[in-house]
């Protein structure tokens, strides 16, 4: 297993000041980037041993912060303010140039190799820096398929691959269809896999607290999802050594 440094970064964002965590694979040579958002409950063990499991792969990579250094385990507390959020590209996109600057200001990165990938709140952040034009090589969600204003997917510059579960009440088939068109209209390079039986949620590994309704793990999907966005970095931002 390739040596990996980590550490925490402070930056300010939508108000707040976010605590991100940063992994860097060993050497000093620039290296492709991923940004890597959370579900809404916020930055975790579970995004943070993400992170340091692409920078084993080579990759630079920011797990980045929602709530300012907070993790909302209280499903009333995450909704409150995850709702108004994600109804709001100009500040999910607040939030995500800023862990983006992060990113970018980190020597190792190859400013010109970077990919988005994110879990709910933190996939549709990523979505919209992709509609906000943002010179990305691809970006992976799972459990965002959300849809954006009129006419701003045609921003998208690079291939997008979604994951749902087929069972996922937050994102059901309606909210599919109308991310596909979304995209189709758009022209993007676009892509969906539908993980048969699977919640919302699917790939995060159970928690010690209340959840919203919808929410549940599944193992099988669970790393079928990791080993699906593992192949989409490799196949559009592969690591040269």
């Amino acid at each position: 297993m390739t040596a990996i440094t980590t550490r925490t970064v402070e930056y300010s964002a939508d108000g707040l000041t976010m605590i991100g965590h940063l992994a860097l694979p060993a050497g000093v040579d620039r290296r492709p980037a991923v940004l890597l958002g959370p579900e809404g409950t916020g930055l975790s063990d579970v995004e943070r041993g993400r992170a340091d499991a692409l920078a084993e792969r080579g990759y630079v990579a920011l797990a980045f912060d929602l709530h300012g250094g907070r993790y909302l385990g209280d499903p009333e507390e995450m909704l409150a303010r995850c709702l108004p959020l994600l109804a709001d590209p100009e500040r999910m996109r607040e939030i995500g140039h800023a862990a983006l600057a992060v990113l970018h200001a980190e020597p190792r990165t190859d400013p010109e190799r970077i990919a988005a990938v994110g879990y709910g709140t933190g996939g549709a952040i990523g979505l919209e820096l992709g509609r906000d034009g943002v010179d990305l090589r691809v970006i992976g969600t799972v459990n965002a398929l959300t849809t954006g204003r009129p006419g701003e997917a045609a921003r998208i510059r690079c291939p997008v691959w979604v994951g749902v579960g087929s069972e996922d009440p937050i994102m059901p088939p309606a909210q599919r269809d109308a991310f596909v068109d979304e995209m189709r209209a758009a022209g993007v390079d676009w892509r969906l896999v539908v993980y048969g039986g699977a919640l919302h949620a699917f790939h995060h590994p159970p928690v010690d607290h209340p959840v919203v309704p919808g929410v549940g793990y599944h193992p099988q999907h669970a790393r079928r999802a990791w080993r699906d966005v593992v192949a989409l970095l490799d196949e559009c931002l592969p690591v040269t050594q």
